[in-house]
């Protein structure tokens, strides 16, 4: 299959990993920014043949952050009568402060799974007795399409849909990271979905403003050693900015007609992460005129304080300061089956990916 089986060649990965050999001089310390990037890691053991590179992971994974308060909205919602609240499957197990949707549908809360928020809007056509929310869950790279199903429902006319919004930015996040003096993050992996959206160019300030030498990258694992390897290279030569591994998708400017869609309908807001705290200018929420799609404000719903679990150290896995075997309940009270945190259950959440492929 073109940009899968070439990019899994173990040949042209030998190519690299004997390349990245050849380069290193001193251990070093990487983080990959994406949960699908820190999946693929696992899954295809690129972290076993890289020493003495250390990987690792960072909060790219925007089920992981979706703080407990969010998602207790989402379950009020779900329970209301005449509310369908539609979600991308991922969600439905994630804990809020008590219940998580899964639960909250099983005490007779209407909720459904769509693949596309435009599914959600084709629903609200199908169902006009009944309010059709969509838990709009993610980075910048699901928020044009989010964008684009606002921008139907609003062509409909349709009265009956609206979205909780979950939204959030990479770039403030990076920053806060790169701020904690507890870091020993030394290179970074950016994610190649988001900059496939958004660009690169604001990776370029966060280079020059901590630094250190970032690399656009892709998640097979051909991209992957090949992003390492262009890391390391910068590290070693003391090279501070930003390269782009993943040059068939991910460009400088992005996808220009994604961002003024996003930039339409969505501005920027101070957004609270799960673990990370309120993080300024790091979410995005509805501009005022499209605020009549606002779920929390159509149904009159308050967010209200939700505390996360004092076992889960989530936080200092979303910041690199802790891998998930540093937790003392991983594998444990904490399971798939029975997550204590976010990480555990997401299907990018690197909880998930140790406990499925390093036990």
């Amino acid at each position: 299959m073109k940009y899968l089986s070439e990019f899994r060649d173990a040949r042209k990965i030998r190519e690299v990993l004997d390349k990245l050999r050849a380069t290193i001089t001193r251990p070093w310390v990487i983080m990959e920014v994406c949960g699908g990037q820190t999946h693929n890691i696992l899954r295809f053991g690129v972290d076993r043949v890289i020493s003495p590179v250390e990987l690792v992971h960072g909060p790219g994974c925007p089920v992981c952050v979706t703080p407990p308060h969010i998602i207790d909205l989402a379950i009020e919602l779900a329970l209301k009568p005449n509310v369908i609240l539609t979600s991308f499957g991922d969600m439905l197990r994630v804990p809020g402060s008590e219940l998580d949707l899964l639960s909250a549908k099983a005490q007779g809360g209407d909720v459904r799974t769509v693949y596309s928020p435009i599914d959600a809007v084709k629903l609200a056509q199908e169902n006009p007795s009944k309010e059709v929310v969509f838990f709009a869950v993610g980075f910048e790279t699901t928020a044009p399409s989010v964008a684009m199903a606002v921008k139907l429902a609003e062509k409909l006319n349709l009265k009956n849909f609206s979205i909780l919004v979950s939204h959030f930015l990479v770039p403030p996040a990076l920053k806060a990271i790169f701020s904690n003096p507890e870091t020993k993050i030394q290179g970074l992996l950016a994610p190649g979905h988001v900059c496939t959206v958004t660009g690169y160019e604001e990776y370029e300030e966060i280079a020059q403003e901590y630094k250190i030498p970032i690399v656009v990258t892709g998640f097979e694992p051909l991209d992957l050693v090949q992003g390492i390897y262009m890391c390391v290279e910068m590290l070693e030569r003391g090279e501070v900015g930003v390269r782009n591994q993943y040059t068939r998708s991910a460009t400088r400017e992005g996808n220009l007609k994604a961002k003024e869609l996003m930039w339409e309908v969505f501005e920027v807001v101070d957004r609270e992460w799960r673990g990370l705290g309120l993080i300024p200018k790091s979410g995005m929420k509805l501009r005022e005129s499209y605020k009549r799609f606002d779920a929390l404000e159509k149904l009159g719903l308050k967010p209200k304080k939700a505390k996360e679990n004092e076992v889960c150290i989530s936080g200092l896995i979303l910041q690199g300061i802790k891998k998930p075997t540093d937790c003392p309940a991983f594998g444990k009270e904490c399971t798939p089956t029975h997550p204590l945190g976010a990480p555990m259950v997401s299907s990018e959440g690197a909880c998930a990916a140790y406990y499925k492929y390093h036990r």
